[in-house]
C-alpha cells in the first residue's frame, strides 16, 4: 500500500509553524533538511509544491512579542513583516542548489471565482513546468476568519486538488495519527499505519495542537486528508523533525501514517471537489424531503417543485447550499436563478416558469451537472 506515495510524481508538502519556528524564532537546521529533500525530490523528477506556515510566527518573533497577535490587525501585521522573512529563507536556501522559488498567496475569496481558481492551476502548473518552487501560503496579511481557509492543512488539500497531486504530506512535530492520546510518563501509544478510510474511530482518535502558533491540529489534518482522498490522492500525516522523512515517504518506506486516496468510483472531480470545498456559499435553498432524495439517492437535478425556501441574497451562477426539511446540508451547486427569482417559483411545476418569470433559463434551478452532493 505504501507503493501509492513511491508512484507519486506531483508532490504537495505542507509544513507547519511547529516545525519551522520555536516560540517564533527560526529553526535553521529544519530549513535546510527540508530544502535539501525537497531538492533531491525535483532532482529525481518529481514536481513538489510547498505550503508553508511561518510567516506569523516569524513576523511575531521579529516584532518582539511572545504571542501570534492578539487581533486580526495585529495578526495581519505580524503575516506582513513575517512573510518576507520567510520567503528570504527559501529563496537563499533553494538558491544554493540551483533553484528558482516563486512566492503564491492564496485566499479562500481568491479562488470563490472559477476563473480565478484555473487561472491559479495554470500558474502554479507553469511554475512546476520550468523547475521552480511554489511556496504556496495563505494571504494572512488580508485575511479575515470570513473569507480565510481556516488553516494551511485545508489550503494544501485545496492546492492537491487544484493541481492535480498525486500524495499530499503534512509534516508535524508527532510521529503520525496516534491511536489513543499520548499521556505523559506513559509509553507512546501505537500509531495508525495504513487508514483505508476516515471513520469515526479514526476522528475520535485525532487531537487538537496546543503550538500557540499554529492554527491546525490532529482534526484539520484528518479534514484535509479526506478532501485529497476524494480528488484521488494519498496523505501521509509524519513528524517533520526526523531526519530523511521527505525522503522516505516517497520511496514508500513505513514512514507516518498514510491515508489511502478513494476508489475511484466514489472520487470527485475537480470541478465537482472545487464546487464542495472550495467555493463559498452565498445562500441557502430549503428542500423538502422528496428532493432531498431525489438529490442523494437518484442524482437528480433540483427543480422549482422541490424548493420550498430561500436563504440569502444571490445571483444567477452563484454557489448555494440545498438544506433537507431536518437542517441538513444535503448538496450544493451553481444557481441558475437569483435568489429573487426562486422565491417567485418556488414549490411550482417548470411548465409554470414562462408564465411566472416571462422567460426561463432551463427547467432546473440547479442542474445535477453543476451540483454535488454532501456525503458526511
Amino acid at each position: 500500500m505504501r507503493s501509492v506515495a513511491k508512484r507519486a510524481s506531483r508532490i504537495v508538502v505542507k509544513v507547519g509553524s511547529s516545525i519551522l519556528t520555536a516560540a517564533g524564532a527560526v529553526r535553521p537546521r529544519v530549513f535546510s533538511e527540508l530544502i535539501r529533500q525537497v531538492s533531491e525530490l525535483i532532482d529525481a523528477g518529481r514536481q513538489v509544491v510547498v505550503v508553508s506556515s511561518g510567516a506569523i510566527a516569524m513576523g511575531s518573533h521579529r516584532l518582539g512579542w511572545s504571542h501570534p497577535g492578539r487581533s486580526i490587525p495585529e495578526k495581519q501585521a505580524a503575516a506582513a513583516v513575517g512573510q518576507i522573512a520567510l520567503m528570504e529563507r527559501y529563496r537563499l536556501g533553494f538558491a544554493r542548489r540551483g533553484r528558482q522559488v516563486a512566492q503564491v498567496l492564496l485566499t479562500r475569496i481568491g479562488l470563490d471565482d472559477r476563473e480565478r481558481y484555473l487561472n491559479t492551476d495554470r500558474t502554479l502548473t507553469t511554475l512546476l513546468k520550468l523547475g521552480v518552487v511554489p511556496i504556496v501560503n495563505e494571504n494572512d496579511t488580508v485575511s479575515t476568519e470570513e473569507i480565510r481557509f481556516g488553516d494551511n492543512d485545508n489550503l494544501s488539500a485545496t492546492v492537491v486538488n487544484l493541481i492535480g497531486a498525486d500524495l499530499l504530506i503534512l509534516l508535524t512535530d508527532v510521529d503520525g495519527l496516534f491511536r489513543e492520546a499520548p499521556t505523559a510518563g506513559r509509553p507512546m501509544p501505537p500509531l495508525y499505519g495504513v487508514v483505508p478510510q476516515i471513520t469515526p474511530e479514526i476522528q475520535h482518535a485525532a487531537q487538537g495542537s496546543a503550538h500557540a502558533f499554529g492554527r491546525g491540529g490532529m482534526i484539520t489534518k484528518l479534514e484535509a486528508a479526506q478532501k485529497a482522498a476524494l480528488s484521488g490522492a494519498a496523505t501521509v500525516i509524519a513528524n517533520g523533525r526526523r531526519r530523511d522523512t521527505l525522503l522516505r515517504i516517497a520511496a514508500g518506506e513505513a514512514e507516518g501514517t498514510l491515508f489511502l486516496p478513494r476508489p475511484p468510483e466514489t472520487r470527485l472531480g475537480s470541478r465537482k471537489h472545487w464546487l464542495a470545498f472550495t467555493a463559498r456559499p452565498h445562500g441557502d435553498l430549503l428542500i423538502d424531503a422528496g428532493a432531498a432524495a431525489a438529490l442523494r439517492e437518484r442524482g437528480r437535478s433540483l427543480l422549482p417543485a422541490g424548493v420550498s425556501g430561500v436563504r440569502g441574497e444571490f445571483g444567477i451562477g452563484d454557489v448555494v447550499r440545498c438544506v433537507d426539511p431536518a437542517g441538513r446540508e444535503v448538496a450544493r451547486g451553481l444557481v441558475a436563478y437569483s435568489a429573487a427569482e426562486i422565491t417567485r417559483i418556488r414549490g411550482l411545476s417548470t411548465r409554470q416558469i414562462v408564465p411566472v418569470l416571462g422567460y426561463s433559463n432551463g427547467s432546473e434551478v440547479i442542474h445535477r451537472d453543476d451540483l454535488v452532493v454532501m456525503r458526511n
